[in-house]
């Protein structure tokens, strides 16, 4: 078992970003969902109310972002990767919300910023940053320690196996609800993709290892309709959740990859994950969703 890819979403719910390595750091990969869009009452905002979000494209350029809508893509805005850690005559501090996460403090980044997402978005908004003075608790239910998490929906990291995308693509196949392409990985918005596994083996990996970092899968992701909308065209659709929910539900929720949480060191570097690095599986569990194993081709 191998990481076959590895992704970072420096904007929350805007383009990914494929990498080659990439360090763990005690909210989530570095770089990963530092940035968010909000309504200028501070409710975070994603592609589930503005499909158009898809189509926004996002590239590190040394200490810099580079962000544009692909259908204009000679209208770059350019931000600092990290901004500082309180805010200065050109920002401020400011409270957002993002799911049950209230008040959580955020610097805006600059009217500039503001200025170009709220024409491509056609709403007022503003870009806010999680400086690492942040602590956004994980729900303490599944927490292990005093996990934090970035701006995104709610744990640091998203893996989801290979073979798990390629049976539902097999499953899409087979029907005429859809007949299109194969649905790409980045539907789901992953941090970390494995290969080498039977499908959805990850729903059982309690503890795992790669390369001496120690990693928890500590909850299913449940999916919601952002996974409808093409990220190559931002239109969206009924797949994948209609052919998920007959054979990925559990308890009225649709469950695809698992939710990841990193053993904790205080405040120091955790390590780096690189493509290629083999993945031990120390632990398991039984899965929340026991999938049919008589009906899953083994990959």
């Amino acid at each position: 078992m191998t990481i076959s890819e590895l992704y970072i979403y420096p904007i929350k719910s805007l383009g990914g970003i494929s990498v080659q390595e990439a360090v763990i750091e005690p909210k989530g990969l570095q770089y990963d969902r530092r940035f968010m869009l909000v309504s200028p009452d501070g409710q975070f905002i994603t592609q589930r109310t503005h499909t158009q979000m898809a189509l926004i494209d996002v590239a590190i350029f040394g200490d810099r972002l580079r962000v544009w809508h692909r259908n204009h893509p000679d209208d770059v805005l350019e931000l600092p990767l990290v901004m500082p850690e309180q805010a200065d005559a050109a920002s401020e501090t400011m409270s957002v919300t993002i799911w049950d996460s209230h008040d959580v403090p955020a610097i805006t980044v600059s009217t500039e910023a503001d200025r170009w997402f709220t024409a491509i978005l056609g709403q007022a908004c503003r870009l806010v940053f999680m400086p690492e003075t942040t602590h956004r608790t994980v729900d303490e239910q599944y927490a292990r320690q005093q996990d934090a998490v970035s701006f995104a929906d709610g744990y640091p990291y998203l893996l989801i196996g290979q073979a798990s995308l390629d049976e539902l693509n097999r499953r899409l196949s087979n029907t005429a609800s859809e007949p299109s392409r194969a649905l790409s990985m980045l539907r789901f918005r992953p941090n970390i993709v494995v290969t080498g596994t039977p499908p959805h083996d990850e729903d059982a990996w309690a503890h795992f290892r790669i390369d001496g970092i120690d990693l928890y899968g500590v909850k299913p992701c449940a999916r919601c309709v952002l996974t409808t909308i093409d990220p190559a065209t931002g239109e969206k659709g009924k797949e994948p959740l209609r052919t998920l929910a007959t054979y990925r539900q559990w308890t009225k929720k649709i469950l695809f990859g698992q939710n990841v949480l990193a053993e904790q060191t205080g405040e120091h570097l955790l390590g780096t994950l690189r493509v290629g690095q083999q993945v031990e599986v120390v632990r398991r569990q039984e899965p929340w969703l026991a999938p049919p194993v008589a009906e899953i081709r083994q990959v």
